[in-house]
């Protein structure tokens, strides 16, 4: 039997394209001025602390998923405002969107390195993430993390463990997959020698499938 080809091994994070953490800080300072709200009126809607909003506007540090989607949520305005580009008018054609491997942008976080797939396509419904989990012990993470939508998560490399605040415990192999509510708390844990590489799509609550397309 033929032996099947090696998957190609991630690229180096830092041979990739990077984010700029101080450009998506203007534009959440940007987006929050437009909305005439204060840091503690953001704060407030969103649940995130005013310490945190301003670090982040500043770009002193980088927020995870789940507070761009809450933040995103309480300034009423896409993901891809406060993430990407400004979203396309409702009007414009979805266009095929290729990706290649060495050309992944890169948000690195302590506990996850998220490399954005069809970042060139702006007003998408799913966010769809490449990313490696560092994180190895719940005491990892201030808290579970919540968001509205739903999660789908494919494991490529490694052993992975998703803990929710349920209870609930799954243990993933390569080529195993959970999708799951996405508001239960939850953390992604490696669980092997290396960190886990996932692939990971989100989707926002406000993208669910009509009731009589079920």
């Amino acid at each position: 039997m033929a032996r099947s080809p090696a998957r190609k091994a991630l690229a180096p994070a830092e041979s990739l394209p990077q984010f700029d953490r101080k450009a998506i800080g203007a534009r959440l300072r940007d987006a929050r001025k437009a909305k005439k709200l204060t840091l503690m009126n953001l704060s407030s809607r969103s649940g995130i602390a005013v310490s945190t909003i301003s670090k982040a506007e500043r770009g002193d540090i980088a927020l995870t998923y789940d507070k761009f989607a809450a933040l995103a949520q309480a300034l009423e305005v896409g993901f891809d405002a406060l993430f990407e580009r400004a979203p396309l008018e409702a009007t414009s054609p979805l266009v095929p969107t290729f990706t290649a491997s060495d050309h992944q942008m890169v948000y690195d976080t302590p506990n996850y390195e998220y490399r954005m797939l069809a970042n060139e396509l702006t007003g998408k419904r799913m966010v769809p993430m490449r990313g490696l989990v560092r994180a190895r012990k719940l005491s990892d993470f201030p808290d579970y993390i919540r968001h509205s939508g739903e999660e789908f998560v494919f494991l490529l490399k490694g052993s992975l463990e998703l803990r929710f605040e349920t209870g609930a415990t799954f243990q993933l192999k390569p080529g195993d997959s959970l999708y799951f509510d996405s508001s239960v708390g939850h953390v992604y844990l490696s669980t092997g020698k290396q960190p886990a590489e996932v692939l990971v799509c989100c989707v926002g609550a406000h993208a669910h499938r009509p009731v009589d397309a079920m």
